[in-house]
């Protein structure tokens, strides 16, 4: 880096506004008083997968009826409740019958989580389905073009073990949105982990890394690339019914040059340190800006 681009550290009053755990790929999002970092991220998020039966993912691009499925994280178990569904009741210390499961171009090694759970999803959206866990004896890597240095794992998220938006990128979206007559938005569509307060809108795009807090010791976290949308910002969480209007708000200021001009919103991050601290709401960040 040349003088004028190297990342440089400031104190803005930074907090975590809120965080959130995804257990299920594509399904509903948990928000949470506290959630443990660990080498893939925060603990359980996207630690399941719902798979056709080749074992290919299933995600809201082609099934928005994932997103009606609510779990709740309790502490033995996880309750999946959907419409028109009994709950089901998933235990976090079982499994069943290995197998290989398919994450975009990834085959990786993950467990089968049975035949009850595969006909509560077969049944809900109206295909072939299962439910898999992913094998946390499994390294897969994010993008090391993206990482550097850093072996980043991750479990079943798209690509990297974190992504962090602000609470202003959401109000300018949504600022935009009523211009257009539009109803405003929800975080839940951007599917983020880490939701930080106190930023201008998309300040995220230039930190470099973020200090946050916490009892345990500092966690320090590392944004690496944009994070490109697809449809799913377009699905509503509370009805799955598909629209084109957040898509087509972003398409008008958030043509991103560092991706060939893919629509971006938020940032994906890798740990650099802090495993095992547990990140909550209210805690206080540094951060560090690279404005390149």
């Amino acid at each position: 880096m040349t003088a004028a681009t190297e990342p440089f550290a400031t104190t803005p009053p930074c907090t975590v506004a809120a965080v959130f755990v995804h257990p299920i790929k594509s399904c509903g999002a948990v928000a949470v008083d506290g959630s443990l970092l660990i080498e893939t991220g925060l603990e359980l998020d996207r630690a399941w997968m719902v798979v056709d039966a080749q074992g290919a993912m299933l995600t809201q691009r082609v099934l928005p009826r994932l997103a009606l499925v609510q779990p709740t994280l309790r502490s033995s178990d996880m309750v999946l409740r959907a419409p028109g569904m009994l709950a089901l009741h998933i235990r976090l210390d079982t499994v069943e019958k290995p197998t290989r499961a398919q994450v975009w171009d990834d085959i990786v090694k993950a467990y089968d989580m049975g035949d009850l759970a595969a006909q509560w999803f077969s049944d809900f959206l109206g295909v072939q389905a299962r439910l898999v866990r992913f094998d946390p004896e499994e390294k897969r890597l994010a993008d090391a073009r993206w990482t550097g240095d850093i072996a980043a794992e991750t479990a079943f998220a798209d690509g990297f073990p974190l992504l962090v938006t602000s609470s202003a990128s959401l109000d300018g979206l949504n600022a935009r949105l009523a211009a257009r007559g539009v109803a405003a938005v929800t975080m839940q569509r951007f599917r983020p982990n880490i939701v930080l307060g106190g930023l201008q809108a998309h300040d995220e795009d230039h930190l470099h890394e973020i200090t946050i807090t916490t009892d345990q010791g500092p966690v320090v976290l590392r944004l690496v690339k944009p994070c490109p949308r697809c449809s799913i910002p377009d699905v509503d969480p509370l009805t799955a019914e598909t629209a084109h209007a957040v898509g087509d708000t972003l398409a008008g200021y958030r043509a991103d040059a560092r991706l060939d001009g893919a629509l971006t919103f938020g940032m994906n991050a890798v740990v650099v340190s802090g495993i095992d601290c547990t990140l909550r709401p209210g805690q206080p960040a540094t951060l560090s800006w690279n404005f390149d």
